[in-house]
């Protein structure tokens, strides 16, 4: 007997699939920009600025790859990834009139899960790839890596954040934050 899903519902759970990761990446993209405008004229504020360009075009290029494999967008899905984003926000971290450096700290933990996340969804559809010429496995391999990339960058301005908020003793001073890509 044949386990394999027909085709017809690899093709719907395949939409709700990269929905479900498009919702994610509009709201990662909206937070990578509250994080950058929040961290301005540091280190980590460079990073994060470069980091949100990228996710905001890793976004673009999931656009792009749904529409190549014949899926549109639910803008539904859409509005939700931004109210679930922004009630995030709504979190005091013990401190109700001014950012908590907790804050900073709970924020780029989540900007690395959506991270891992995004470098998932570029490895399943890598293996998609395989099977389907709709897709680039080598364009897939670059995203991979980039998402590997950005997942170590945001690494090293998360363990900044916790040393500065809680203290560890092991700050590494502004070598912390790596050097901007080019």
């Amino acid at each position: 007997m044949d386990e394999r899903t027909p085709p017809a519902d690899r093709h719907h759970l395949l939409a709700i699939y990269l929905n479900d990761h498009l919702a994610g990446a509009t709201a990662g993209e909206a937070r990578f920009a509250r994080a950058a405008r929040s961290h301005r004229g540091t280190d980590a504020g460079r990073v994060l600025e470069r980091l949100t360009r990228e996710v905001a075009e890793d976004r673009r290029t999931l656009v792009r790859l749904m529409g190549a494999l014949g899926v549109g967008s639910d803008r539904r899905l859409q509005v939700l990834g931004r109210a679930g984003e922004a009630l995030g926000t709504l979190k005091t971290n013990g401190r109700l009139l001014r950012r908590s450096p907790l804050s900073s700290v709970v924020e780029l933990e989540m900007l690395s899960l959506g991270v891992q996340g995004k470098g998932a969804l570029w490895r399943s559809l890598r293996e998609l790839a395989l099977d389907d010429d709709r897709l680039d496995a080598d364009e897939l391999e670059e995203l991979v890596e980039r998402a590997a990339r950005q997942s170590a960058e945001l690494e090293a301005v998360r363990r900044s954040a916790v040393a500065e908020a809680l203290g560890s003793g092991h700050r590494e001073g502004p070598s912390a934050v790596p050097p901007q890509a080019g």
